[in-house]
């Protein structure tokens, strides 16, 4: 029996209304600070450090991740509309559209860069100290921007059997055919890489060692991306090409393999 999804677009306010996928973001970043506000504490790092890394995190995210899905999926908006990519607006013609398009790998490049000049301008400990420690926050975050897609009915799975018992007709996108609800997989594979490496942090000396969580993330999260990818729609990109996988396949390989070399390189004695 299919689920029927149709949701609205947020909660209206008369004048406002606060979209659902908007509000994961919030949420997202919410508990991200709260989660690097315990760490901090834990390590006896003054706080006054704590609102950088939130502001380097907000921007990077964003930039990078609209960055990277124009750079990986539509990069002939380049040319056509650049000032489009980093503005909730189109200009070809004028119209508002909001953030659409936003990919994790451009984000997690984007987040690597800046908590790179973060480490060096404020912190002034080892990128690898940093990235081991917003990681957990990272893996946190990525659970409510997939329900935030979900909400959106936007990057979904492939047509199913009306039989599926997860099937969900994404009754927004004019559909009247179950699909693999993607976004919720994905969601809940983020769950145990949170889970994982907040045990890991709290409950082991693993966090001394320097690389190990990021690694260590690096596999978990982009496995768990390289697994649903087998039953999402396509989203386009250079697939075509070079076939076998999709784009997303092609994109969470590299981040697979570091991350087997830097669990590799930080157990070393």
């Amino acid at each position: 029996m299919s689920i029927y999804w149709s949701p609205s677009e947020g909660i209206p306010l008369g004048f406002f209304t606060i979209r659902f996928y908007s509000l994961m973001f919030v949420v997202a970043f919410t508990l991200g600070w709260y989660l690097m506000k315990k760490i901090f504490l834990f390590e006896k790092i003054s706080l006054e450090k704590l609102d950088s890394i939130f502001i380097y995190a907000v921007v990077a995210t964003l930039i990078g991740a609209r960055l990277g899905h124009f750079l990986f999926y539509e990069p002939e908006e380049f040319l056509n509309d650049p000032l489009g990519i980093l503005l909730p607006v189109k200009f070809n013609p004028f119209r508002l559209t909001g953030y659409t398009g936003l990919a994790s790998h451009g984000a997690a490049i984007g987040m690597i860069v800046a908590m790179y000049i973060y480490s060096k301008k404020v912190i002034h400990k080892p990128l690898l100290w940093v990235l081991d420690r917003v990681v957990i926050t990272v893996a946190s975050g990525a659970i409510f921007v997939r329900l935030g897609n979900f909400f959106n009915s936007e990057i979904v799975g492939r047509p199913v059997a009306e039989s599926f018992p997860l099937g969900v007709v994404f009754k927004n996108l004019g559909e009247s055919y179950p699909r693999h609800p993607a976004q919720l997989y994905e969601a809940f594979g983020y769950i145990f890489v949170f889970i994982i490496l907040y045990y890991t942090y709290w409950k082991t000396e693993k966090r001394n060692q320097q690389g190990y969580l990021l690694g260590l993330f690096f596999v978990l999260l982009w496995s768990v991306r390289f697994l649903v990818e087998f039953v999402k729609e396509s989203q386009g990109g250079f697939e075509t090409t070079l076939g076998v996988f999709s784009t997303g396949q092609w994109l969470s390989i590299p981040f697979i393999l570091l991350g087997f070399y830097l669990l590799f390189r930080s157990s070393k004695p």
